[in-house]
């Protein structure tokens, strides 16, 4: 059989979990799919998949060949794209990772438009609140919120964003705004974890760190602090794209600040190689343009180009 197809259907089922996903997604029969398979187990002599009834799973030997299998067929559809002369025209499909609430606020009607104006260009968005790492899963471009590691990446820089402390009105009317971040300690704190927990960072010339109390609610994410601020249960923190749609709505107000810490960088992020598909680069231009224009987002001046971030 053919192995282009083999490693093609290997990919796509590694990636969807499941045999009928894969058949759909590449226009085939899930039993076309299923001798691919068999096949390049058959030629490699290896097991790449336990199967039950229920779910399959990648074995050892299976997650070490998806690895090279994903850079194979990038590779190839590169080539391809070279020799046919499409370098220049956006094609092909854009697989693309961002955090969860960025990614549904922001960055998905910023791709659905791209793909409104690019119709040969086709794309899957993954939400992940992880670090992805590109080339072993596949992915052409990441954005990340937050200072980058060391990583064989190109970045763009789009803006930085602000950590705002908010409160719904009718809050700061019943309890009073607090005008230092020492008074807090006075009042009712809701805690998204990963934005601080227990002690909350403000600054005041020099780095200092406020001991707030214990907060009256803790939760794992920052939608559901923020719809309790809006509830008028008490103060939170988020980032500023998180909490745009409550501030301009007049749902929430910004307190404290003055004593806001530094802000916190956007990228978006790319493999590091020869020759970036025109897909990537056309996304690339559209997207920094148009996430650089949200209310939420701090476009500062700085270099137009991009930057190589290599390992350390």
């Amino acid at each position: 059989m053919d192995r282009f197809s083999e490693m093609q259907a290997f990919v796509a089922v590694a990636e969807r979990g499941a045999f009928n996903a894969a058949a759909r997604a590449l226009n085939r029969s899930p039993a076309a799919v299923t001798r691919l398979i068999a096949s390049l187990e058959a030629r490699l002599d290896a097991r790449l998949f336990l199967r039950s009834t229920r779910a399959i799973a990648l074995t050892e030997a299976g997650e070490r060949f998806l690895v090279e299998a994903r850079q194979v067929l990038a590779a190839l559809a590169e080539a391809e794209e070279t020799a046919s002369g499409v370098h220049g025209t956006p094609r092909g499909t854009l697989r693309i990772t961002a955090p969860v609430l960025f990614g549904e606020m922001l960055l998905a009607p910023v791709l659905r438009d791209f793909l409104d104006a690019n119709r040969e260009v086709a794309a899957e968005l993954m939400l992940l609140d992880r670090v992805v790492d590109l080339v072993e899963e596949g992915f052409d471009i990441a954005l990340r919120i937050g200072e980058l590691q060391g990583a064989s990446l190109m970045a763009r820089r789009i803006g930085t964003l602000r950590l705002v402390t908010v409160a719904s009105p009718a809050y700061l009317a019943r309890a009073g705004t607090p005008e230092t971040p020492e008074a807090l300690r006075d009042h009712r704190l809701v805690a998204a974890r990963g934005l601080g927990d227990g002690d909350w960072t403000f600054r005041n010339g020099e780095r200092s760190f406020v001991h707030a109390r214990s907060p009256a609610l803790s939760v794992n994410t920052v939608r559901a602090a923020i719809d309790a601020a809006v509830a008028g249960f008490g103060i939170t923190r988020a980032l500023s794209y998180q909490v745009q749609p409550a501030l301009a709505r007049g749902s929430l107000a910004e307190i404290l600040t003055p004593f806001e810490t530094s802000r916190i960088p956007v990228h978006l992020v790319h493999p590091h190689g020869r020759r970036v598909p025109a897909r990537v680069r056309a996304f690339l231009d559209f997207a920094a343009d148009a996430l650089g224009q949200q209310a939420a987002i701090v476009r500062q001046p700085f270099s137009a180009g991009e930057q190589t971030l290599t390992k350390t």
